[in-house]
């Protein structure tokens, strides 16, 4: 039941909405298994706090035993963290995929486009799968491998895509970084974009920074001296990308018009905020934060960075963290002498990423007990081709095999 309001801000009467096929879902309250992919697990799974789910997650892991190999990304909710073999960021959690050659399964707690890095990266033997298909992120889809295609187009009748070298960041499907392979570009992660642009531009007069059009200004501007006047926005939703030739031509950085909906939603104000309510508190964010954030932070780094700070600092230290909120309770948890809080007094979970929970862990690995493959990751060869030319050109970038990504 909604209420109406009439052209004057009066209340009318309460009404049932329309039930039409566009009618939004509750969360919770239901789900549309036609436009959403992976949201139901067959069987009936008791809640994650069911301890007996718990003992079900055990047993099951038990039974696999090396036959199994679980990641679980930063952002996971605890619940599913309990149970990962290795925690970290994406980039670092294919890799120990690929370095765990004797697991047939690879169970990934992340998002789409980490469980497509694993199946790139690791033995054609193994096989990858992804708890909950509905685990995307919204930053990865930002870009489509159709509207990549068309701004590709675009620069090369601009005469301008010879002279553009793509550095797409490892929060990208498989096919933008099998385009960036194929266009003589290179993937980065949060803690070498520096060194990946410093590369692009020995031999190109701009970048197409992909789908992170923040991480790409903070780094050109932060990192490498650019100016803000150097960067222009992408935006694939208009025409030629809402540029004339002229301007994409002057650019150094063309920012595809994308960005993270957790570190995106954090403001200057938010900042400033906690800074008053927290005297002399440390303010770190994550570089995929809007640039007037960061200029207001006091560190910048990625996840790994923000770990590694947090834990090393000296007891009485105080923290605002601006990242997502599991990773930061977790940092709070595991620092009981230090202050550590979230910079943004409204909380914020990477909703997608937390689709992944212990329900749906509990029945891929009850599943593969009992003989059966779910929810599994498979990136066709041609794909997973060229985007292990664009990871291989990031991995020979030098001090990138010890690179922690976002």
């Amino acid at each position: 039941m909604h209420r109406q309001w009439d052209t004057v801000g009066m209340a009318q009467s309460f009404v049932e909405p329309e039930k039409t096929p566009l009618a939004l879902l509750l969360l919770g309250k239901g789900a549309d298994p036609d436009s959403e992919r992976g949201v139901e697990c067959p069987g009936d799974l008791p809640v994650a706090s069911d301890p007996d789910l718990v003992s079900r997650a055990a047993i099951a892991k038990a039974a696999l035993g090396e036959r199994v190999f679980v990641l679980g990304h930063h952002y996971q909710r605890d619940e599913v963290i309990a149970f990962a073999d290795v925690t970290g960021d994406s980039f670092k959690l294919a890799q120990q995929a690929a370095d765990r050659g004797q697991a047939e399964f690879i169970i990934f707690c992340g998002v789409h486009f980490m469980a497509e890095s694993a199946d790139i990266l690791t033995d054609a033997r193994q096989q990858v799968i992804l708890p909950d298909l509905a685990a995307g992120c919204s930053m990865a889809d930002m870009a489509a491998a159709y509207q990549v295609d068309a701004a590709w187009q675009t620069l090369t009748r601009w005469d301008l895509a010879d002279s553009t070298i793509p550095i797409t960041y490892m929060n990208s499907s498989a096919d933008i970084k099998a385009f960036t392979g194929q266009n003589h570009g290179s993937i980065c992660t949060s803690s070498n974009a520096r060194r990946s642009l410093e590369w692009a531009f020995e031999s190109g007069e701009r970048v197409l920074f992909l789908p992170d059009e923040h991480l790409g200004r903070n780094t050109a501007v932060r990192d490498l001296g650019l100016s803000l006047n150097d960067c222009v926005v992408f935006d694939p939703h208009r025409p030629d990308g809402g540029l004339t030739r002229e301007v994409a031509q002057a650019a150094r950085m063309l920012l595809w018009k994308g960005h993270c909906s957790v570190h995106g939603r954090f403001t200057p104000e938010s900042v400033d905020d906690v800074r008053q309510r927290v005297p002399g508190i440390t303010v770190i964010v994550h570089p995929e934060c809007r640039y007037d954030v960061v200029e207001r932070a006091d560190l910048v780094g990625s996840t790994e960075f923000i770990i590694s700070t947090i834990n090393a600092a000296p007891p009485g230290s105080a923290f605002a963290v601006g990242t997502e909120l599991n990773l930061v309770r977790r940092l709070a948890a595991g620092n009981p002498d230090k202050t550590v809080v979230f910079v943004d007094k409204t909380v914020c979970f990477c909703a997608t990423m937390n689709r992944i929970d212990l329900p749906h862990l509990v029945w891929a690995m009850e599943s593969l007990v009992d003989g059966r493959v779910v929810n599994q990751i498979s990136v066709d060869p041609d794909t997973a081709r060229w985007a292990k030319v664009a990871l291989d050109r990031m991995l020979a970038l030098p001090g990138a095999g010890a690179a922690t990504p976002s």
